[in-house]
């Protein structure tokens, strides 16, 4: 559920694989910009410019139906990566908030990946949802443990050494739409493409129709490529990396 993913084979690989050959012409790079934003409403910050966000006109009671986060909310993950090692993601949706500094008050969301038993990320993520619907990331406190030594390297707050807010989901988002969802220059500059609302997505919680298909791709590593499925009421159900790799992460339950 955080920016980097919330990250199976069968009827859902199949789906990703057919859409390849369609997207192959959409390009991944953020260089190529298309408008995102929505009519009514101020553009989204697609790359280096500030959000300029208001704190007040941000509510930490988030309910857009791609991305609904309400408290106690919990989902379970299966990420695979292509040495075929398995890690299990735990996401709950806490009662807490954090005031950010650039001055919105945020949802903290608690996410822990284990393997083998053993935590090996462990991050709070912090979001917010402004008055049109749209939901903003803005930040992560995170601790990696490579062999049992803690890397906080991957932390960064907007409005602290130039780290910025970006959007997560859009209110109503429309293929084509762009938009940044997190910015700290070379290390979290994460940038999303609504590619269809069609789609489908089948993995062990369920089969969905209707879904919300993303590629996301970083200028921190080009070569990186991923595909987000999301189904809504309950958020993304399905990622797969696609270029830079091929981790997959499928969604094994969700609980309000």
């Amino acid at each position: 559920m955080e920016a980097r993913a919330i990250k199976r084979a069968g009827a859902a690989m199949a789906s990703v694989a057919i859409l390849l050959p369609a997207l192959a012409g959409c390009g991944s790079s953020g260089d190529e910009p298309t408008s995102g934003g929505q009519p009514g409403s101020n553009t989204f910050p697609q790359s280096t410019e500030p959000a300029n966000v208001d704190p007040d006109d941000f509510t930490t009671e988030i309910g857009n139906p791609y991305f609904p986060l309400p408290v106690g909310a919990q989902w379970r993950v299966r990420v695979t990566n292509q040495e075929g090692a398995v890690q299990h993601q735990v996401i709950t949706v806490t009662d807490r908030t954090k005031r950010i500094a650039n001055g919105v008050e945020a949802r903290v969301v608690h996410d822990v990946v284990r393997e083998d038993g053993k935590p090996v990320e462990v991050t709070d993520d912090w979001y917010a949802q402004d008055s049109e619907g749209n939901v903003w990331y803005f930040g992560e406190d995170t601790v990696s443990f490579d062999h049992g030594k803690p890397d906080r390297s991957g932390s960064f707050e907007a409005g602290v050494n130039g780290a910025d807010a970006g959007v997560i989901m859009a209110a109503r988002p429309e293929a084509g739409m762009t938009y940044r969802e997190e910015y700290y220059k070379g290390h979290a500059e994460d940038r999303s493409r609504v590619l269809a609302l069609d789609q489908q997505a089948e993995v062990p919680f369920g089969h969905f129709t209707d879904v919300l298909l993303t590629e996301d791709y970083t200028p921190v590593e080009p070569d990186v490529l991923e595909f987000k499925l999301y189904a809504r009421g309950i958020g993304q159900v399905l990622a797969q990396t696609v270029s830079g790799g091929s981790d997959r992460e499928e969604l094994i339950s969700f609980t309000k």
